[in-house]
């Protein structure tokens, strides 16, 4: 089953992918590669720091809401979700206090929804880790790498 048909049997309905906001583009595809730039959580999410006014499960949820970004962008990048070959990398930043140590929980929003809709080529090495600050002191920001045909 391609991960066209399998967002539809989740019930997944993709947001509208987001533009840049600054002096750069959302995506970039060199080779058989879709690289995607560092994205964050749409508006109606909370603003916050892991470890003071955020728990694990609102930063899990809201590194899932940045997940289906990802998504939506790679599927206008690529015109179908169908032509993703593999996820092969996921850089997630996490906007926590210093002795905050659980950003791999955190990031696993992202992780567990990309198995979710590309079975076993969702499966990616990662990266998560801790920041002191992100932009508009959004939660999470993950970047993404893909292969695809």
């Amino acid at each position: 089953m391609g991960a066209e048909q399998r967002l539809q049997e989740l019930g997944i309905v993709l947001p509208p992918p987001v533009e840049a906001k600054a002096n750069y583009v959302r995506w970039v595809i060199s080779g058989n590669h879709l690289y995607i730039a560092g994205t964050g959580p749409g508006e109606e999410t909370q603003q916050g720091k892991l470890g003071s006014t955020m728990s694990v499960e609102e930063g899990y949820a809201a590194a899932r809401e940045v997940g289906l970004q990802l998504i939506a962008t790679a599927k206008d990048a690529l015109g179908s979700l169908d032509r993703v070959v593999r996820v092969v990398k996921v850089l997630g930043m996490v906007n926590c206090t210093p002795d905050f140590s659980q950003q791999p929980q955190v990031i696993n929003g992202c992780s567990d929804l990309l198995v979710e809709v590309f079975g076993e080529a969702g499966r990616h090495t990662r990266s998560a880790v801790g920041f002191v600050a992100l932009p508009n002191q959004i939660p999470v920001e993950i970047e993404c790498t893909m292969e695809f045909a």
